[in-house]
């Protein structure tokens, strides 16, 4: 028998475990040790479906599979949605407002990491975050009124109205409802962010941010077809003045699209500023004129910038294949922030988000490009009856500028492109700056952004005016981006 010193004794627990460290080791990195150490640690660490930037209370088990099985099924022409989203027999029985209604808290005030993706660098609420999250909750709650077995899609956000700025970080509730559906394919969703308040506590007119409107479209899932949905219904005189101003809104939007520049030419009076300003542009080049351009007068072209991303599974919505509006919409309203704040050389305050449309939608993995334009100032270059407008104060001007965004897509072998959407955004900056047309197309651009802010004006006058008796604040500056 082999003899084992004492040393020797005291060192060999030592080595057989490192001996054993080391084969562990192995084992771990290498084969079957990986495979098993997966099956114990993945499906413990992986967080729960959402979408990138939106908040989780409005992205719960948004996804039925993971990209990844999304994917797979795409390639073999199957959907990716499972048996549950399925085309089924819909339930077209009336549905009432409250039907539809869903709120959620934002617990900013709560959860100061929470704030790190919905406060700016000014320390104010970004509003392209709360975009996203508006999107979402319009999403959810237009599927409580249609049911299963539509696909719904966001066609426009008809406008959004400030009502009182925020001065603190607080908690946020979000809210809102279905407003109008007349049983045809459209919908008309109404939501609001205003301060939190307690269950069941009703919240003041003052604890409102904003307001904004969206038009969601239901799809026949097989079709991509219009579907009907259910009709909407009011129990109160309050919900039937609610209804009849969508209905209203509904009309005046199809009147718009006849009468827009695509359709017709421009009236007599915008005829005449489109000839004024013409003219005036060329005695700006005309070396025997005496009037030389201003500093303050931009070219119209120079004002552009355009931005390029591939779209990322992440910023996927519901459906899978296609890309979340409201990533969509906040991709461009930051581009329109950046476009008036490189155009004024200073910090554009927010005033108004105009009707913004979207035509087709974006497909994940698809290249979409952006251009944002100065369309138009306020006050203008020359007024229709050749006058120079002026500043209400001359030793503080104040510009509105108005930012239009172009979007269109590609898919990566840069095929034919698609347009998906024009959108429309108003700020102000303190600085006297105008915005000049040079070709046809630059005066069209120009002629319909100065009618968008002039019906923006009646709406922001309509709306000052319900809110006179509730102190409102709509006035005051909003450093949102």
């Amino acid at each position: 028998m082999r003899h084992i010193s004492p040393m020797q004794q005291r060192t060999m627990p030592r080595n057989r475990d490192i001996r054993g460290a080391v084969a562990s080791l192995h084992w771990m990195t290498t084969g079957r040790g990986v495979a098993a150490r997966c099956r114990r640690t993945c499906f413990h660490t992986t967080a729960a479906p959402k979408t990138d930037g939106v908040f989780r209370g409005l992205t719960d088990s948004r996804y039925p599979v993971p990209w990844i099985d999304a994917w797979r099924l795409q390639q073999q022409g199957k959907s990716a949605l499972g048996a549950e989203e399925s085309p089924k027999e819909r339930d077209l029985t009336e549905k009432k407002m409250s039907d539809s209604y869903h709120r959620v808290v934002l617990p900013l005030g709560q959860d100061p990491w929470l704030s790190d993706a919905y406060i700016n660098s000014s320390g104010h609420i970004r509003l392209g975050a709360l975009f996203m999250d508006l999107d979402a909750l319009s999403g959810i709650i237009v599927y409580k009124h249609t049911g299963p077995g539509v696909t719904t899609v966001t066609a426009a956000l008809d406008r959004i109205t400030i009502a009182h700025p925020l001065t603190e970080i607080c908690d946020l509730e979000y809210s809102g409802q279905v407003t109008y559906a007349s049983g045809r394919s459209s919908m008309e969703i109404t939501c609001k962010v205003s301060k939190a308040r307690a269950e069941g506590e009703p919240t003041k007119p003052e604890d409102v941010l904003l307001t904004c409107k969206f038009t969601m479209v239901a799809l026949d899932p097989e079709t991509r077809k219009p579907a009907n949905v259910p009709k909407l219904v009011y129990t109160t005189p309050e919900e039937e003045k609610t209804f009849k101003t969508g209905e209203a809104m509904s009309q005046s939007k199809k009147q718009a699209l006849k009468d827009s520049l695509l359709q017709s030419e421009p009236n007599d009076p915008e005829s005449a500023l489109i000839h004024r300003t013409w003219l005036r542009q060329l005695s700006y080049h005309d070396p025997n004129n005496s009037l030389q351009q201003p500093e303050n007068v931009v070219s119209m072209a120079k004002t552009q910038l355009s931005t390029a991303a591939i779209m990322q599974p992440q910023y996927r919505n519901r459906h899978q294949t296609m890309i979340f509006g409201g990533f969509h919409l906040k991709q461009t309203f930051e581009l329109a922030f950046c476009c008036a704040a490189s155009f004024a050389h200073a910090r554009p305050t927010f005033i108004s988000a105009d009707p913004c449309t979207f035509r087709n939608p974006v497909p994940v993995g698809s290249v979409l490009y952006l251009t944002a334009t100065v369309a138009y100032t306020d006050p203008p270059l020359l007024e229709e009856d050749g006058s120079e407008p002026q500043h209400a104060d001359p030793e503080k001007p104040m510009t509105r500028v108005h930012v239009r965004v172009d979007s269109k897509v590609r898919d990566v072998e840069h095929g034919v492109a698609k347009p998906t959407g024009q959108f429309n955004y108003t700020f102000s900056v303190p600085k006297d700056l105008k915005v000049l047309p040079h070709t046809y197309e630059e005066y069209m651009i120009y002629v319909d952004a100065r009618r968008r802010v002039k019906l923006g004006d009646i709406q922001r006058e309509e709306d000052s005016s319900a809110l006179l008796n509730e102190g409102s604040n709509a006035d005051k500056d909003v450093n949102l981006i």
